[in-house]
């Protein structure tokens, strides 16, 4: 009798672990940024939605964003057991095996884009899928082995959240939504370049070819400058079609202007050579300075 209650226990306590690991797989940080940026495009739409359809909408697109997640580590498995950033993800650990996780990806990929159909809109659900597919088979599969430009395009697979959290609630595209898109894109590229700057070893083990392993460090440093100088027509255009007023532009612009200076700092430093303190910095202002952008959304929309 104690046996047979050992033996569930341990297969319970089994089952929570492989729970856990497979959770892994959804990038649970990216996760946490699909639902609040799916939240912004949500709730700065002049549609109002009920607690209930917006927490299952944005719950379905943050799990459609899971998804893409675990069928990402499922083909970039050999990879990640290269890059010291990425070797204790679950399955080069041995704590999944790729055939649990592309069946794992493949069943929430179905799952999300079924249920947000039902739940919420068709516009909505397709946008999810072609958002799943362009990470998985257009950025993962396609680019990110072949060239330096991978994150540029790719990034616009991270840029569709707000777009859907929008969707949910108005059930049609406009304007609008294409503020959220053009500041995720644009974004993108000096914030995981800044990344590739300190973490060139790593890219490097996997041969993965960034930009500053094809194109060298000052290539890549006058790049991050000029992809964060885009960022000003980028924050000034949901003023110009009036989405906007001066509670949002005045506020996001400071930000902006600052986010330019930390990338000229680290432009301005010796040519070919780069301060890992710098890029980290705007590694980490990066983040700070979208999650800031995005609040001032709420914030003008309230006010």
């Amino acid at each position: 009798m104690s046996n047979s209650r050992l033996k569930k226990r341990s297969l319970s306590q089994e089952d929570l672990f492989n729970f856990s690991e497979l959770f892994k797989l959804m990038k649970p940080r990216v996760m946490s940024l699909v639902i609040f940026t799916c939240a912004v495009g949500l709730l700065t739409s002049p549609n109002l939605v009920s607690t209930k359809d917006a927490i299952v909408g944005i719950l379905l697109v943050s799990l459609g964003a899971g998804a893409a997640g675990a069928l990402n580590m499922w083909y970039e498995s050999d990879l990640d057991a290269l890059m010291t950033r990425t070797c204790l993800r679950p399955i080069p650990t041995g704590k999944v095996n790729k055939n649990q996780a592309l069946i794992f990806g493949v069943t929430l990929s179905i799952i999300s884009v079924v249920a947000l159909d039902y739940f919420s809109n068709r516009i909505s659900a397709v946008i999810l899928l072609l958002t799943i597919l362009f990470y998985v088979f257009v950025y993962t599969i396609w680019l990110k082995r072949r060239t330096p430009q991978n994150i540029v395009i790719g990034g616009a697979a991270g840029a569709f959240p707000p777009v859907i959290g929008w969707t949910i609630a108005t059930g049609s595209l406009s304007i609008e939504p294409l503020t959220f898109f053009l500041i995720i894109f644009f974004w993108t590229p000096s914030h995981f370049w800044a990344l590739s700057l300190y973490k060139s070893d790593d890219y490097k083990k996997a041969n993965i070819p960034m930009l500053p392993l094809t194109n060298g460090v000052e290539s890549t440093k006058i790049n991050i400058f000029i992809y964060s100088l885009l960022m000003l027509p980028v924050i000034i255009f949901p003023y110009l079609i009036d989405f906007v007023g001066l509670t949002f532009l005045i506020p996001s612009l400071i930000l902006t202007l600052y986010y330019n200076f930390l990338c000229y700092e680290l432009y301005n430093f010796k040519k070919n050579r780069f301060n890992p303190k710098k890029a980290k910095g705007i590694f980490g202002y990066s983040i700070l300075y979208l999650f800031l952008v995005f609040v001032l959304f709420l914030i003008d929309k309230i006010l």
